[in-house]
């Protein structure tokens, strides 16, 4: 069977096409482009990924209205399904006001927008995102956000710390995120949010190919399933 991914855009999305270019050169397919306001998602699907960019603005929190699109049901119920989802920068903020992943993303403590490449540290090479990396591997990926700054209580930072599910780590903490996280993962190990873009990593034009290890490992991991 074909293999199925969706890539989630929504009003204020700018990182959909990368995404979606990003998976077919791991995969050699192209993913399903989907809106918003859809009421149901494709059949069938394998992957399925939220892109970086602005969803409606950034109004009263960057990815809180994005959290409550029509298509948003449907990723709930397909990640509850074991379906991977991947979550960028305004990705990841969606995921964490959708409740799919703990935490939320606040001002950066500079009080400004970062856009430059960052030193990051794979802390678990062991989940079905990060499997082409190895542990503690240096990488170097792009950010490009203004509420990149990453909080949870201490219980919450101490239980993601104790079950691995701490993904990505500054080397250098760029914006204030408590312990220098940079990428989390759920409780199952199939939703995954990251503030830096992989996607802007993948072909050498970019400047580096670090982040085609995780498409390429994810898919890899997905097809030998």
């Amino acid at each position: 069977m074909a293999f199925r991914a969706a890539v989630i855009t929504f009003p204020g999305s700018n990182c959909d096409r990368d995404m979606a270019v990003a998976i077919e050169r791991a995969r050699g397919s192209a993913p399903l482009r989907v809106w918003h306001a859809d009421a149901e998602l494709p059949e069938r699907l394998d992957f399925i990924a939220l892109p970086g960019g602005f969803s409606y603005g950034d109004y009263l929190r960057s990815g809180a209205m994005a959290a409550n699109s029509p298509v948003m049901r449907g990723v709930k119920e397909q990640a509850e399904r074991g379906v991977p989802v991947l979550g960028v920068c305004n990705g990841f903020q969606v995921l964490t006001e959708a409740g799919l992943l703990p935490g939320a993303l606040m001002r950066n403590a500079s009080q400004n927008f970062i856009c430059r490449t960052v030193a990051l540290t794979v802390e678990n090479s062991q989940s079905l995102f990060t499997g082409g990396y190895d542990q503690g591997q240096a990488i170097r990926i792009p950010v490009a956000h203004h509420d990149g700054n990453y909080f949870a209580d201490e219980d919450t930072l101490d239980r993601l710390e104790g079950e691995g599910r701490v993904a990505f780590r500054y080397a250098e903490n760029c914006n204030g995120s408590r312990r220098d996280i940079a990428g989390v993962l759920n409780a199952a190990g199939n939703v995954l949010g990251m503030m830096p873009h992989p996607e802007r990593a993948v072909d050498t034009a970019h400047g580096g190919t670090d982040g085609l290890a995780l498409f390429e490992g994810a898919m890899r991991t997905l097809a030998d399933a």
